[in-house]
């Protein structure tokens, strides 16, 4: 059975790019352009990972990462925050609210698979 993967980002080209590069390696994908959406996703069917960017509307990922936390049904959730803020701060604030990982755009196609596959107990492809 495929791994389910919701792809969090109001960015076009980037929901783009990493849903191709998702279904590429057979996960099966799900795309939220706002915080609210994202959480309304994680209800209606929760994911096996969040790919979620910190810059969002209507809630942002921060609060997104820390209401997925906040549910007990939730807790085997794995969090991948994709943002183009990659100060110390955010990703502390990041890591501390629960993400599993933090990277910054721009980032490596192939270390975020490696990630995601890890995460997710996958392993090397």
């Amino acid at each position: 059975m495929s791994k389910r993967i919701l792809i969090a980002d109001d960015e076009p080209n980037i929901v783009v790019s990493l849903e191709f590069l998702m279904k590429r390696e057979g996960f099966d994908v799900q795309v939220a352009a706002d915080g609210e959406a994202a959480l309304q996703a994680i209800a209606t069917q929760v994911p096996d990972l969040v790919l979620l960017d910190i810059m969002l509307p209507k809630k942002d990922g921060f609060e997104v990462c820390q209401q997925i936390r906040a549910n007990p049904e939730w807790q085997s959730l794995k969090v991948v925050m994709l943002t183009a803020k990659g100060r110390d701060t955010e990703v502390s604030k990041g890591l501390a609210l629960g993400a599993d990982a933090y990277m910054t755009k721009p980032f490596s196609t192939r270390d975020l698979v490696a990630q995601v596959r890890q995460l997710l107990g996958l392993g090397a492809q």
